[in-house]
């Protein structure tokens, strides 16, 4: 495993996200969620992950209650970073999410809370000042926000009084809105970024095209998983499988490979067996040269998938024909 250090905080390059346990957005099923995503996070930690991200909305708050059993007796090797669900993210109801998050994680304090995702209806500062309450109150160590974009990440930090260590955002080779600003921001500022969704729900994989497209709402509810998208992306998986075969990978691992490349860029992929998960964290070893990486780079700038609006209809019709 390979880390890196970011205002303090030692991380592995790759992490373990954790929206799929106990979540029917993946039709993994409870079997799955009662007997193997336990023993997915502890595997994650023998391997030397030490990051392993959840959040209270996941499977309804059943993914850090399975977390929480997981990392019981080894809470020393894991930086345990969890999201609150801004419905209403007044100053008291963050406070009083955050402890029902440490209780249920079975945990004293939570390394890193974030805000799941920005909420404009509620001012930031009020946001930060129920952030600044579980920090004076030694029940998160490092505060975090998710989706945000820059002037907003930077509204945060300037309304808590102290970093706001990381910004969580879908980052892969098919989403490349955070190479804007968000990555030369973390990199510059002594900042974090987390990826999630690094392989773009699998896309990157390889396994799907459009006559083989995946089953389960979070993938289903995806654009990306248009049939015109996946047919799109054939170049650049193409281009993925070529990197791969140099180095005896999978585009996979090629795929986060890439993404971690990028300073203070750490990705959480999620794991549905142990062999994904042992897969994906030995793409932290590999070192991908700077004519592959700008390969790589060329073939996502071509990639130009349906977005917005007229996508979320597609999507819609699609699930209604089925």
């Amino acid at each position: 495993m390979r880390y890196i250090e970011v205002n303090g905080v030692r991380l592995s390059v790759i992490g373990l996200g954790t929206w799929q346990f106990g979540s029917k957005d993946w039709g993994y099923g409870a079997d799955y969620a009662q007997n193997e995503a336990g023993p997915i996070v502890t595997r994650a930690l023998d391997l030397g992950v030490n990051l392993v991200d959840t959040a209270e909305i996941y499977g309804r708050n059943e993914s850090e209650r399975i977390v929480g059993r997981a990392i019981a007796g080894r809470r020393n090797e894991v930086f345990v970073a969890t999201k609150l669900l801004p419905i209403m993210p007044l100053a008291a109801v963050v406070e009083r999410h955050g402890r029902a998050s440490a209780k249920r994680l079975g945990i004293d304090v939570i390394d890193l809370y974030q805000i799941h995702f920005p909420n404009p209806a509620v001012p930031i500062p009020e946001q930060m000042r129920g952030m600044r309450r579980l920090l004076d109150g030694g029940v998160v160590a490092h505060v975090g926000v998710s989706n945000f974009p820059l002037a907003k990440w930077r509204a945060a930090e300037r309304a808590l009084g102290s970093p706001v260590l990381s910004n969580q955002v879908q980052y892969s080779l098919a989403v490349r809105k955070p190479d804007a600003e968000l990555v030369p921001y973390a990199a510059a500022s002594d900042r974090l970024v987390i990826a999630y969704s690094p392989l773009a729900k699998g896309l990157l994989s390889g396994r799907y095209d459009a006559t083989n497209l995946p089953k389960g709402a979070a993938r289903e509810n995806d654009p990306l998983f248009l049939p015109e998208n996946v047919v799109a992306a054939h170049d650049l998986i193409e281009t993925l499988r070529t990197v791969a075969k140099s180095h005896d990978a999978t585009p996979s691992q090629v795929a986060l490979a890439w993404v971690i490349s990028h300073p203070n860029v750490v990705a959480i992929p999620g794991a549905s067996s142990l062999s994904q998960l042992e897969s994906n964290v030995a793409a932290a070893d590999l070192q991908l040269s700077g004519d592959e990486i700008a390969e790589l780079t060329a073939a996502s700038d071509a990639f130009h998938p349906v977005r917005g609006p007229a996508a979320a209809v597609k999507v819609v019709k699609r699930r209604i024909r089925r």
